[in-house]
This record gives structure tokens, C-alpha cells and sequence, in this order.
């Protein structure tokens, strides 16, 4: 670090950085970026946005929650009552006393945990990992809970409208078109709640909040860094990713590890801002280079998968990150955008262009798509045709509701999607669980002093908020194991919450 304090261009940063601040166009920005913060201050409509639902007010005090607190605790109580009547046993036992304090640091195992199941490649993956590894995650918080009382699975912050939408899953699997298809995916969904449970019961401060978007770093990196070597190596243009005439010139999509381009690229805008919160709240100068390579090499990564809808989530995701972290930042980072359009590489260019162009049968392909999703929700609106993407296929099979050339996988869409699968209680929950935490993130951070943990929350909402806009052509739920990313992510939001109030009230 002494040499780079000494280079000629760090030098030159800081002599451009003293010229900024001293200059006019700084001082009208700041007052620009000062007038856009007063106004979000006094706005109705989104102190309307950031009111707390009646329901979601009534959750932590209702008796839904303390039965279901009561029932996820019980082996912890009955393992504590345990630990009291043995006190002097355990306490002389080496080997109980290493599980009591590895239990005690569940979010470092599961920092951990993280790293070695999101750079497994796809060829030696087994959506099972995903079930055992966090499996184990809650056996050892429950170790740590048998020796202290206050040591407890926390299901009131998690919130009323998730456990609804967990709750759903159970009845879409219930009134399936095929129980059985759908039971196999309810595994997968209890895994992400068991991800969700651990991940919001075990964070305890912003040093838990750090080490689990480092977690996630390190899979930005290991895949990003496989897509780029792809990328140097070649990749051979599917034909079924790509139409070739509206896409003339365009290189193969990367894909890294995940099988799928869009897929990669899912991963990458949900795990992409908890790597700029890292740079933001990194103190030492070491840790914010090595997170601002990690962040340029996923970024150049996304922009090599050649996905549409995941570049809309991402910017949608840094300008919510820009909104919520600093708003008077809003007027700079957008002349900042707009000054990098003329250094888009010219495939990245014609490939935005083509979004809304009829032409791309990538895009007209998935109407088809859209109208055998719109007859599942005629024909069935309030059970949908079953959880998990095979029942649903056979339902539009044996009904012939889809008409289009390519086989039909899922709907393209995640609202769609999660309607057709777990019916009208689903996709009101979906929505309302999503609403509910970036709702409960802006009004936290709004009225939170500046602290690491005021940062990853705003990563979280924002990577949440890219997902939902992401979701929109694309049903980010289709892999299991980016399925489980989103809900690291939005669990991850959720103890960034829990940790910003701790640290409001300890002020």
C-alpha cells in the first residue's frame, strides 16, 4: 500500500479529487443532490411506500408468532434443560464445550458454508447440498442454544408475510395437479427457509453482516473469474440463447459455473451490491482494493453473460443502492451513467437495443409463454396448477395451453410464475414479503447513523429491488441454488434491519 501512496497516479487522483471539490460543478451537484434529499424528506408519497402495514405492526405480538417461536425453539429448551441438570458435565467436557462456542459463532460457519456451496460447479452439483449444509447450520445453532437461555431462532423478525408465503408452498404441494412433482421442490424451498431462519437468528452485529457478504464475494469472484477465462477461451454461440440476426456479431454468452448465462447473471445482481458494500465499509485500504477487483471483475462478467433483463436489475439495483446509501449522490451518479454510454462496447450496445425489438425471437418467443401463464391463472386462479416446475408442465401438457415451438419450462416471469405454482395466497405473499422488507429497509436506513450495517442493508434492498425488476422477463427461482441466493439475500436484509436498530437504540 506504501507504493501505491507513493504512485504517480494515486498523486494525480488526489489533486483531481481537490480540483472537484473545490469547483463550481461540485458545489451545484451538492446543491442538487441536497434539494433531491429535502424533497425525499417531505414526500408524501413515500412516507405512504414506507409506513409498516397494519398486519406486518400486529406480527411480532401475535399468537402465530409466539406459537411458531415456541415450536422452532422447543429442542433448544428441552437441550437447555438438559445442559442445567448436567451443568458439571458438560462444563468439564472439552468436546461440549467446543460445540457450545462453535454454536455461538453460527454465522462464521456459515460464511463458510457459503463459499464452498457457491463455487461447486454445475456438473458436480447436488441441490441436496443446499438442504444438509444449512441442516447442519440450525444443529449447531442449537448447540450453542443449549448452554444459553437468550441464544434463540428468531422468527419475529422474518415477518408475517414470509412465514405466509413458507406456509403457502405446504398447500400448493396439497392441491397439486402432481404431488409428488411438487413435493421434491418443497425440499428445496424448506432449504431456503432453513437459509432464512439461520441467517436472521445467527447474525449478531455488523462484523456477522460483513463476514456473510464476504461469503458471497468470494462466489462473485470464483465465478466471475471462470467467466472471464470462458470468455478468453471462446465460447461457441447457442443458437437457442441468441437470435442471430438481431444479435449479428455477438459473441457466445459466459456462463461460468451455473450451466445457464442468465442464470450467472441472476446470481451476479443479487451478490453484486454486497460486494459494493464491502468497498463502502471496508476500513482497511487492503480489503476495499480487494473488493473493488472483486466488484470489476463481476461486473465485466455481467456484461459478458449478454443478459438483458439481469443489466436492467443491476442498474435498477445501483440506483436504489445510490437512493438509499447517499440521495444527494443521485444527480452525479446519473450524470455518471450517462457519461459511460459512449464507452459500451458496441455488442453491449446492440444488445440493450434490443429489449423491446419484436424482431428478436428471444424476446416474441416468450408471449407464448406469457399466454399459457394467463390460462393456468383462468383455469385455476386460486390453487395454481402446483408447486415446482414440473407439476406445472404437466398441467399445461395435458391441458394443451401452450402453443408455442420451443418446450415449455417455466413462465419467463416471476410474478407469473410463482401464481401458476402456488396460486393467488402465493403470489399476494411473494409480493407482500418483498414489499414488506425493502419498505422495512428504506425506513430503517433513513433514520440510521452511517455504520456497516446501514450499508449491507441498503445492498440487500437494493439487490432485492434489481431481482424484482430482473423478474419481470425471467423467473430467477428455476435453479434451486440461486434460489437459495435470493433468500441469503433477503434474510441478509433482514438482519442488516435487526442490526441498524440495535445500534439506533444503543445510541
Amino acid at each position: 500500500m506504501t507504493t501505491l501512496r507513493e504512485s504517480y497516479l494515486y498523486h494525480l487522483w488526489t489533486v483531481l479529487c481537490a480540483v472537484y471539490y473545490d469547483s463550481g460543478v461540485h458545489r451545484c451537484l451538492a446543491a442538487l443532490g441536497n434539494w433531491c434529499n429535502r424533497q425525499i424528506d417531505g414526500s408524501r408519497l413515500l412516507r405512504v411506500l414506507c409506513r409498516e402495514g397494519a398486519v406486518a405492526r400486529a406480527w411480532e405480538d401475535s399468537f402465530l408468532c409466539r406459537l411458531l417461536t415456541g415450536l422452532v425453539n422447543l429442542p433448544a429448551w428441552l437441550l437447555h434443560k438438559l445442559y442445567l441438570a448436567l451443568r458439571a458435565t458438560f462444563d468439564d467436557s472439552f468436546f461440549a464445550r467446543l460445540a457450545f462456542e462453535m454454536g455461538h459463532e453460527t454465522a462464521i460457519a456459515q460464511s463458510w458454508l457459503i463459499m464452498l456451496l457457491w463455487v461447486i460447479p454445475f456438473s458436480h452439483w447436488n441441490n441436496a447440498y443446499s438442504m444438509l449444509g444449512f441442516a447442519a447450520l440450525l444443529v449447531l445453532f442449537y448447540a450453542g442454544a443449549m448452554s444459553r437461555e437468550t441464544f434463540r431462532l428468531d422468527v419475529k423478525h422474518i415477518g408475517f408475510y414470509p412465514v405466509v408465503l413458507f406456509g403457502s408452498m405446504f398447500l400448493a404441494v396439497l392441491f397439486s395437479y402432481e404431488p409428488s412433482a411438487s413435493f421434491r421442490f418443497l425440499l428445496y424451498h424448506i432449504a431456503a427457509a432453513l437459509c432464512v431462519l439461520v441467517t436472521v437468528s445467527a447474525v449478531r452485529g455488523a462484523e456477522d453482516l460483513k463476514r456473510l457478504a464476504a461469503g458471497g464475494g468470494v462466489c462473485v469472484l470464483a465465478s466471475s473469474l471462470y467467466g472471464v477465462y470462458q470468455r478468453i477461451q471462446g465460447v461457441e454461440v447457442n443458437v437457442s440463447y441468441v437470435d442471430l440476426d438481431a444479435n449479428a456479431g455477438m459473441p457466445g454468452r459466459v456462463e461460468s459455473y451455473f450451466d445457464n448465462p442468465n442464470t450467472f447473471a441472476e446470481v451476479l445482481i443479487l451478490l453484486l451490491p454486497l460486494v459494493l458494500a464491502l468497498i463502502l465499509c471496508s476500513k482497511r485500504p487492503v480489503s476495499r482494493l480487494a473488493a473493488c477487483g472483486v466488484f470489476a471483475v463481476g461486473a465485466a462478467a455481467l456484461g459478458m453473460t449478454y443478459s438483458r433483463a439481469s443489466w436492467v436489475g443491476i442498474a435498477c439495483a445501483m440506483v436504489v443502492m445510490v437512493f438509499l446509501w447517499k440521495p444527494r449522490l443521485i444527480p452525479a451518479f446519473a450524470v455518471l451513467c450517462v457519461a459511460a454510454i459512449p464507452f459500451l462496447p458496441d455488442t453491449i450496445w446492440h444488445r440493450i437495443l434490443t429489449i423491446f425489438g419484436p424482431a428478436d425471437t428471444t424476446t416474441s418467443s416468450r408471449f407464448p409463454l406469457y399466454a399459457a401463464a394467463l390460462e393456468v391463472i383462468r383455469t385455476s386462479p386460486i390453487s395454481g396448477a402446483g408447486l415446482g416446475t414440473a407439476a406445472l408442465q404437466d398441467y399445461i401438457s395435458d391441458f394443451n395451453l401452450y402453443h408455442g415451438e420451443a418446450p415449455f419450462v417455466h413462465a419467463h416471469n416471476f410474478y407469473l410464475e410463482v401464481w401458476i405454482e402456488m396460486g393467488l395466497l402465493g403470489v399476494v405473499s411473494f409480493v407482500g414479503s418483498m414489499l414488506w422488507n425493502i419498505k422495512k429497509a428504506a425506513h430503517t436506513v433513513r433514520h440510521c447513523a452511517p455504520s456497516a450495517a446501514r450499508t449491507i442493508t441498503c445492498a440487500g434492498a437494493a439487490a432485492l429491488c434489481g431481482a424484482m425488476v430482473c423478474g419481470l422477463a425471467d423467473y430467477l427461482w428455476n435453479y434451486p441454488r440461486v434460489m437459495c441466493i435470493f433468500w441469503f439475500v433477503f434474510a441478509l436484509t433482514i438482519a442488516g434491519i435487526k442490526v441498524c436498530r440495535r445500534e439506533t437504540e444503543a445510541a
